[in-house]
């Protein structure tokens, strides 16, 4: 029996194998099947799908309080010149020049180049010339884009365009926005191309990463929240597309959603954490500092934007009415609470220096020391103290003390201050700093910047002079 037995398990055991195969191929064929399928579903759909949860776009005679609004507050409809300054507005809202403007000659011709860890992105332009804007787009082109992340010639769009934001908006709002774009002036002017990597130039495969990071549709308000909450979820969500610099990425550089608004890395600057959590987000500043920081970009005691924040308030925040700007404050207030580690609150740290100024005196440097670059380069206008000219005015020069940048438990914001400047034009303040970074050197900006994150903020800061070198390039 046993030698019989030896005969028949060989030959059985590539049987079962062969079997197993079969089964794995057959397997990986329904769900290459499948997502061929949804393929075909999601492009034989066009932008012409109306959702159940956006209102059709209707003609209006005026525009005023006593219209009747959808429930992302939205009035219902609006007249022809109400309906282009309502999209002009609503361009603000989106800071659309921000990106689609590389010279400030040519507003919205595009040309900005977007680093990614994939390449160089350049953005279009979008002014209405026929030949190199969105001239000859169609109404429903221009949704496709919005809604769907697909451009005219059905080329899928990269998501430095944030469509995974846009989509939210509704038909109407989006229209608004097309109908303004058209009064702009016709800037002939073509974008040099990206310059991506292999396989990330092939624009096909984002559908693949749509499958993973892209839901398509429109806001859907909560019942159970109030008009001016929905507001401000449809807006920050939407058209502010908060998410793209205030939440952390995952590996295919989707949004991380389980990390929501806890902040994030972009371009060398920190988006900090925008959560409730009273350590590591804003959770102990009041409404009115939230509100006075999007509208004016300066929370005395807290924080004044800078860079990539700098500019939103610039072209975008600023503008804001007050009913929206409290609406965005509502709903950042709502979110869940994500902590960073951060012991403190990032605004709560530092004292006003004693006798640094006293201590240099008749003393001879010899190498580079973080003081002495300090009261050379910053006390000017920071006092040697580190407690800023001017208060809380308008135009003050701020505190280092209890500042956000100072006291963050990274320092990049910081040394990108002193690299790059700080330029905020508001309608309160015309905020200027001037770029340290053609004047001092990598380990005189490492110097600076550790000398006052141990003397006004969070010692534990620091940067090294590698740092300092790779935040440089940074644009």
């Amino acid at each position: 029996m046993m030698k019989n037995t030896s005969r028949v398990q060989p030959a059985a055991l590539p049987v079962r194998s062969m079997r197993r195969r079969r089964l794995r191929v057959a397997t990986l064929a329904a769900i290459f099947a499948l997502f061929a399928l949804y393929v075909a579903w999601h492009e034989a759909r066009g932008p012409g799908e109306r959702h159940n949860d956006e209102l059709p776009i209707t003609q209006a005679h005026a525009d005023d309080a006593s219209q009747p609004s959808n429930a992302a507050g939205t009035p219902a409809a609006v007249a022809g010149g109400d309906l282009v300054k309502r999209g002009e507005y609503l361009a603000r809202v989106g800071d659309c020049v921000a990106c689609h403007t590389a010279d400030k000659s040519r507003p919205f011709a595009g040309g900005l180049p977007i680093n990614t860890p994939v390449g160089t992105i350049v953005t279009p332009n979008i002014t209405p010339d026929p030949d190199t804007g969105i001239g000859q787009w169609s109404d429903a082109d221009f949704l496709r884009a919005m809604h769907e992340g697909i451009g005219k010639g059905g080329e899928r769009l990269y998501p430095a365009f944030p469509y995974v934001e846009y989509t939210k908006v509704t038909d109407q709002d989006v229209m608004a926005i097309r109908a303004y774009l058209k009064t702009l002036t016709p800037i002939h002017y073509a974008p040099p191309g990206n310059t991506l990597k292999f396989p990330f130039n092939q624009r096909w495969l984002m559908v693949f990463w749509n499958l993973f990071n892209f839901n398509e549709g429109r806001f859907v308000p909560d019942p159970k929240q109030s008009a001016e909450w929905n507001r401000g979820a449809y807006l920050v969500e939407g058209l502010a597309h908060c998410e793209e610099c205030h939440t952390p990425r995952n590996f295919m550089q989707g949004l991380k959603t389980s990390s929501r608004f806890s902040g994030a890395v972009q371009a060398g600057w920190h988006a900090y954490n925008i959560t409730p959590d009273k350590n590591s987000g804003v959770g102990n500043w009041s409404d009115d500092e939230l509100a006075t920081y999007l509208s004016t970009g300066a929370a005395p005691g807290r924080a004044n934007a800078a860079g990539p924040m700098a500019e939103v308030v610039t072209d975008s925040t600023q503008y804001l009415t007050q009913e929206d700007v409290g609406s965005i404050v509502k709903y950042l207030r709502s979110l869940p609470p994500i902590s960073g580690g951060e012991s403190r609150p990032r605004d709560q740290w530092g004292n006003p220096a004693a006798d640094d100024v006293t201590t240099l005196r008749g003393t001879t440097v010899n190498a580079v020391n973080g003081a002495q670059l300090f009261i050379a380069n910053c006390a000017t206008c920071h006092n040697w103290t580190g407690q800023g000219i001017g208060a809380s005015a308008p135009g003050a020069y701020p505190s280092l003390i209890h500042n956000s940048a100072v006291g963050a438990s990274d320092a990049n914001n910081l040394a990108m201050v002193i690299l790059h400047g700080v330029t905020r034009t508001t309608k309160q303040a015309d905020v200027l700093m001037p770029a340290f970074g053609t004047e001092l050197t990598d380990d005189q900006v490492a110097a600076i910047t550790n000398y006052v994150t141990k003397q006004f903020g969070n010692p534990q800061s620091t940067v090294t002079v590698d740092q300092v070198a790779r935040l440089r390039t940074q644009q």
